[in-house]
Formats: C-alpha cells, sequence, structure tokens
C-alpha cells in the first residue's frame, strides 16, 4: 500500500487562497517520493485563467467586476475555467514508481484514479480522445471540449484538469461541476455565445438527482485509494504553514502583478483578504 497525505477543506476559501495553498503543497515536496490529494470548494464564483493566457483575452473583466466575481491566475496551464458549485481536486506528488515522469501518463494515471470515483457513484466515464485543433490552439473555456484522456462522460466532459511539472514533482488540479453553470461561464467568458458552445455535463445532470460535495468526495477518496492501491493519513496545517501559504498568496494569487501581468490586460481589483483566512 502507497501511504498519500490527504486533505479535504472542511471550508470554502478565496480563489488566491486555494491557489497558495495547491503551491504550498507543490514546493513541500522533498527528494524522497511523497503523494498530497486534497480536495476543496470556493467561497465565491471565480474565473481561473492558465499560466500563459491573457486575461482580457479570455475573460469578460467588466461582467467579472459588476458581477462580483473574482479573477486568479493558476500556476498550471490550460484554459479558463468558472469555479463555483464544483468540487476541485489536486494532486501533488513526486512519487515517478507510481506516475511516471511524464504529463501525458501521469495526466492519464489521475483521470483513470478518478474514473474509478465516478464509477462507484454508477456512472460510466471514459477517457476522452484528442481534441479539435481550434479548441487546442483557440481560447475556448476548459469545458468546451475533453483534452486526450480527460473525462467524459455521455460525450461531455465531467472533470477538466491541468497539470505544471518540474522535474520529478508535479501538481495536477482540476473542476468537477457539482450543478452546471453553464450560463454563468457563457457570461464570463470573453468570447460571444455563438463561438462558445460547451460539452459540460455536472455530476447532478449525470446522475439525475443533487449530490452533495462531502458525498461525492468521499467517492473520489475511495476510488482513488482503489485504483492506487493506497491508504490515507490525513493533514492538517500547523499555524506556521498557514503563514506560509498567505505568503504566496500575497506575492502572487493575490496581487494583481500576477494576475494581470500580461501587457495591456486590465487590473481588476478582488476581494480583500479575510482576517480568518
Amino acid at each position: 500500500m502507497k501511504n498519500w497525505f490527504l486533505i479535504v477543506d472542511p471550508e470554502s476559501h478565496r480563489g488566491s487562497l486555494n491557489m497558495a495553498v495547491d503551491e504550498y503543497l507543490f514546493t513541500k515536496l522533498s527528494g524522497e517520493p511523497g503523494t498530497y490529494l486534497r480536495f476543496y470548494s470556493w467561497k465565491h464564483p471565480t474565473a481561473s485563467v492558465g499560466y500563459s493566457q491573457r486575461v482580457n483575452r479570455v475573460v469578460d473583466i467588466d461582467f467579472c467586476r459588476k458581477n462580483g466575481l473574482d479573477v486568479v491566475r493558476r500556476l498550471t496551464g490550460g484554459k479558463l475555467v468558472l469555479h463555483h458549485r464544483e468540487i476541485t481536486y489536486s494532486l501533488t506528488s513526486s512519487d515517478t514508481d507510481t506516475f511516471s515522469t511524464t504529463v501525458g501518463e501521469s495526466y492519464r494515471l489521475i483521470s483513470l484514479g478518478l474514473i474509478r470515483g465516478l464509477e462507484r457513484m454508477g456512472l460510466s466515464p471514459v477517457l476522452a480522445d484528442a481534441p479539435p485543433a481550434e479548441y487546442t490552439r483557440g481560447i475556448l473555456p476548459c469545458f468546451a471540449h475533453p483534452a486526450r484522456n480527460e473525462v467524459e462522460v455521455a460525450g461531455k466532459k465531467i472533470i477538466g484538469s491541468a497539470q505544471k511539472r518540474v522535474g520529478d514533482r508535479f501538481l495536477q488540479h482540476g473542476s468537477i461541476p457539482i450543478q452546471n453553470d453553464e450560463a454563468l461561464l457563457q457570461s464570463v467568458s470573453a468570447l460571444p455565445p455563438s463561438e462558445n458552445v460547451l460539452r459540460i455535463i455536472s455530476l447532478s445532470e449525470a446522475l439525475g438527482r443533487m449530490v452533495s460535495f462531502d458525498w461525492a468526495v468521499n467517492h473520489f477518496v475511495e476510488g482513488m485509494a482503489d485504483f492506487f492501491q493506497a491508504s490515507f493519513q490525513k493533514l492538517d496545517f500547523s499555524p506556521d504553514e498557514w503563514e506560509k501559504i498567505k505568503g504566496i498568496e500575497m506575492s502572487r494569487y493575490a496581487n494583481p502583478d500576477w494576475t494581470f501581468r500580461n501587457g495591456g490586460d486590465t487590473i481588476l481589483m478582488t476581494e480583500k483578504a479575510d482576517e480568518n483566512e
């Protein structure tokens, strides 16, 4: 059995703090093989963009400002994602024996572990084939098409993921909608609706009933444990670790220079940090 650390956040956090926690877990990996699996949610609807994207090309910044949506830039690549009424997972690891040393193979293996969780819910998910070139090269949102080895149900994308790798260490995180916010995503995207056809399905739609965060997370944890033959040790951050996480947040994810760093982007002031987070 592999021994992994498990973090299931009991409370929702603002987007900048969520991204800082994921980066902290990525930097926490040492020379010894280790794996952290985290599940979390978002305090406010938040648009996240990939590391290399220009915010003003993919996000309707005026709409976000007027409607109180936050905007964050991820450490990982990928495309625009709206985080709201969803489960987000992150998996950080330096265990190359389990996950290999390549982006593609580790991506595929994680998807298979998540599929095992969906199967335990009663669904019939599959790995997606390669998407069309206009999706790969364009600025469509993440849930416009499944990318290769992402997860789909009934021909629609149910999990969208992105990864960053440095040597033997990687961070992969992804969005699993509990409810479909397609209309809000259409409004958040800078593309007009006519160019913004989405292939998204939520857990509640796929199952034909409302599901809860805790219920779904339990199935994903069981599925990952089964697929990877892993046991979990629950991890809580110490006060010193929270201070380090907040330092990452303030220097990067809550910093407009990071979020809107590409020249010409309009700066959107996000919500101030809460005192208790």
